[in-house]
């Protein structure tokens, strides 16, 4: 081999992303957000813009999941953006949670500001009680269930709803920790432990079941340590999730808030008996964080590829058009888009004025689970071209329209499984037993080593020495897993 041939051979694979995984982990993460064009920085500290194709994913998780609900029983409302501050500190350890990240309106007027340019909020204008932007929605879905709940017959109450919060973040990152962000918050009213219990499991399989049949992505459930608990309950139930770079990511929790919400808000009903009773309330999210989940999850190098089940785009047509028979192959791509929707799949027909390379590496970058090719030669054959996201070369297959069409839903299906196995193994290849808390101190010492660390719940409940461990390498507990009935606990870095 020639010296020309040997540096031919040994340079670097061209990549679509810039910083790679390997290279630069968070500013891969950045790149592969701006490349398929999911959201950006807003002109509001802290805060995202989400452009209309991640804004699609969104809605279609919400689509999927939101019929899952209200199968469960649960009834949509909504509830003001403002609460009053007087709410927040009925409960003193909610209040406590969550002081440092409020946002706080004082005034309902500006005026021009007499000392120079611009506007001031006015003093005339001050409120009587401050409001917060709404953290999460407890204390004020609370204050209704206290009017709504009298009697046993009241009970469950089973409430959710769509909204946006807002938390007052210090270090942001798209999708992973803005101050704004979107979720859905479900909040439920149970007469006894055990309803509540219950609720909590059932939500927590549900988001289990959701993230492994449409998200392909597998997650590690159990129950929050009590230093980890959401502020004011009794209970937090969890789903651990373990990204490229090996570090975890909370997806979502379920909490069972005893009857400390009930009490604060006096949220009371009328037993069988005639007896007053206060009742048990729950209150459970997943939220925008899990497309910076997938992201993490699935993405490569050359950037998104989107779980097939939930893609805003799960087959993307790119007419190659090169003169001659340019209108049969329009016309053949838009006959094909129409088959497509009819038949139940999200296709999207790109027909700007854009050469075919620069409109197959979008649809790459996009992570579209399904690229096909439609050229004069394919049409006139009544064929197509298509290739697997995930996979890539190594799926392209030509076949008849009416073949693909046919085993779409095959094809779906195998990629959705892939991406599962894969993100499954990978989480399991990165989960590390340690018999002490010298062998937990000497995994986090060494700056090669990442990922889910299992170790005895008993080595570290009230040792000083876990606690100095905790703050030197910045790892918690991030569950206790069910699977290990509760003799177990995961301790790593986290998002």
């Amino acid at each position: 081999m020639t010296a020309a041939a040997q540096q031919k051979n040994d340079k670097k694979p061209q990549t679509a992303i810039t910083p790679t995984r390997a290279e630069d982990f968070p500013q891969w993460y950045q790149a592969v957000i701006k490349a398929a064009d999911l959201a950006e920085n807003a002109p509001v500290r802290g805060c995202m813009t989400i452009k209309p194709y991640g804004f699609a994913l969104w809605e279609n998780m919400q689509r999927v999941f939101d019929v899952w609900l209200k199968d469960y029983g649960i009834q949509n409302c909504a509830f003001p953006l403002l609460i009053p501050v007087s709410f927040l500190a009925k409960e003193a350890e909610h209040v406590e949670g969550f002081a440092k990240e409020c946002a706080v309106v004082t005034h309902h007027r500006l005026e021009a500001n007499p000392d120079g340019p611009g506007l001031r909020p006015a003093p005339s204008a001050q409120l009587e009680e401050p409001y917060v932007v709404r953290p999460t929605s407890e204390t004020i879905i609370g204050d209704s269930m206290s009017r709504w709940v009298q009697s046993y017959r009241d009970l469950p109450m089973k409430l959710n709803q769509w909204c946006s919060v807002f938390r007052w973040e210090m270090r942001t990152r798209l999708f992973l920790r803005t101050a704004e962000f979107f979720w859905h918050e479900g909040h439920c009213a149970f007469a006894d432990h055990e309803g509540a219990k219950t609720d909590c499991l059932t939500i927590l399989d549900m988001y289990d079941k959701f993230f492994t049949e449409y998200l392909a992505m597998p997650g590690i459930k159990g129950v929050k340590t009590p230093d980890e608990r959401f502020p004011g309950a009794d209970e937090t139930y969890c789903i651990e999730t373990l990204m490229q770079d090996g570090k975890a990511l909370q997806a979502a929790t379920t909490h069972n808030l005893g009857q400390n919400f009930a009490k604060s808000c006096n949220i009371k009903y009328q037993d069988k008996e005639g007896k007053e009773a206060y009742a048990h309330t729950t209150s459970w999210a997943f939220s925008s964080r899990v497309i910076g989940a997938l992201i993490m999850v699935h993405g490569d190098d050359d950037g998104m590829i989107m779980p097939p089940r939930i893609a805003p785009q799960q087959v993307v047509i790119i007419p190659v058009l090169k003169g001659e028979g340019d209108d049969a192959v329009m016309k053949a791509a838009d006959d094909l888009q129409k088959k497509l929707k009819a038949a139940g799949f999200r296709a999207h027909l790109d027909a700007r004025d854009e050469r075919t390379p620069t409109k197959m590496w979008d649809a790459i970058k996009k992570g579209v689970p399904i690229r096909v090719e439609l050229g004069a030669r394919e049409v006139a054959a009544g064929q197509l071209t298509h290739v697997r996201r995930d996979i890539g070369k190594d799926s392209k297959k030509t076949e008849s329209v009416d073949a693909f069409i046919a085993g779409l839903p095959k094809l779906i299906d195998d990629m959705h499984n892939d991406m599962l196995a894969r993100a499954t193994k990978f989480t399991e290849a990165n989960l590390f037993d340690v018999k002490d808390l010298a062998e937990l101190r000497a995994f986090f010492a060494d700056a090669g080593k990442s990922g889910f660390v299992r170790i005895d719940l008993a080595a570290i409940q009230n040792n000083p020495e876990f606690e100095a461990i905790k703050k030197e390498f910045s790892v918690t507990t991030r569950c206790i897993p069910f699977a290990d009935a509760g003799r177990k606990v995961i301790v790593g870095r986290a998002y």
